[in-house]
C-alpha cells in the first residue's frame, strides 16, 4: 500500500512538473536564430522570443534541441508545446498544425558556386541542373514543385548543402536569404548569393491545432514585442551585420513585415 501511495505522489508530481513547463521545440543549426554556444547552451533569437513567452505564461522553459524534419511530428504528439525554429507558416503545414501571427518576413534566396551558369531564377530550370536542398524545408518544396527538369538532392544539414556547392559538386542551393548571405561571407572567394527572393515568406511561431488559449497568449507577447522595441534590440544583438548587409542592398529587414 505504501508503495502504491509513493508511486501516485511520483506521478503526481511528474505531471505537475510537466504541465508547469513550456517545452519548445527546435533546432538549434541556425543560427542567428538558434545554435548551441561554446558552454552546449540554446541561444539566439527564436530562444529569446520562447523565453520572453514563458515569462509572459508564468511557465518555466524547457528548448528540445530536434532535428529540422522531426518537429511536427513531436508537436502534434504533444512531446513539445511549441516550435521556434524559423519555421516558415506555409499552407501544407497548416492542414496539420496551427501557426501564431508572424515575426519575420523574408525570402527564398539561391547560393550557387562561382562559376556556376546560374544568375537568376530561369536558370535553374535547364534540364539536367542539380539542386541541393534541405530536408523537410520550403526551399525543397519549392524546387520539387517548380524545377521538374531538375536533379534535386535534399540533404538533412545545413553544412552538407553548402558543401556541395563550395565543392562545385551543384549547380545551386535553394535556401532563405539570412542564410545565403552568411554562407556566401563565410565562402565569399568559391560561392555568388542570388538575393532577389524566389518568393517571399513569413516565419511563425507553430502550435499544435485547437489551442487557441496558447495561441493567444504567443500573439500577445509578439505584438508586444514589436510594438516595444524588442526585436530591434534581438536585432542589434545577434544580427547587425545581417541588418547592414540588407540596407546596403536596399532589401526591407525580416522584422519589417509591412
Amino acid at each position: 500500500m505504501l508503495r502504491h501511495l509513493a508511486l501516485t505522489l511520483l506521478l503526481t508530481l511528474c505531471g505537475c512538473s510537466r504541465s508547469n513547463k513550456l517545452i519548445i521545440g527546435t533546432d538549434a543549426t541556425y543560427p542567428p536564430f538558434e545554435f548551441v554556444d561554446a558552454k552546449g547552451e540554446i541561444q539566439g533569437v527564436d530562444i529569446e522570443v520562447g523565453r520572453e513567452i514563458a515569462k509572459a505564461l508564468g511557465r518555466e522553459v524547457e528548448f528540445r534541441n530536434i532535428n529540422f524534419d522531426g518537429l511536427i511530428t513531436a508537436l502534434r504528439t504533444g512531446s513539445i508545446d511549441l516550435v521556434l525554429s524559423s519555421m516558415t507558416a506555409t499552407p501544407e503545414r497548416r492542414k496539420s498544425i496551427d501557426f501564431s501571427e508572424p515575426y519575420v518576413k523574408t525570402g527564398l534566396a539561391v547560393l550557387t558556386p562561382k562559376n556556376s551558369p546560374i544568375q537568376k531564377a530561369e536558370d535553374m530550370k535547364a534540364p539536367g541542373r542539380k539542386i541541393v536542398v534541405r530536408l523537410g524545408t520550403t526551399g525543397e518544396s519549392w524546387a520539387r514543385e517548380n524545377l521538374k527538369d531538375a536533379k534535386i538532392i535534399a540533404l538533412d544539414a545545413d553544412v552538407s548543402c553548402v558543401m556541395e556547392v563550395v565543392n562545385g559538386s551543384v549547380d545551386a542551393w535553394i535556401y532563405d536569404q539570412l542564410s545565403i548571405m552568411n554562407y556566401h561571407l563565410k565562402y565569399e572567394a568559391k560561392t555568388r548569393a542570388l538575393l532577389a527572393p524566389l518568393r517571399e515568406e513569413v516565419w511563425a511561431v507553430a502550435l499544435k491545432q485547437g489551442n487557441e488559449e496558447l495561441k493567444s497568449k504567443v500573439n500577445e507577447v509578439l505584438a508586444r514585442m514589436r510594438g516595444d522595441g524588442s526585436f530591434g534590440r534581438l536585432a542589434d544583438k545577434f544580427m547587425a551585420t545581417e541588418k547592414k548587409m540588407m540596407a546596403d542592398q536596399r532589401l526591407p529587414f525580416v522584422f519589417e513585415l509591412k
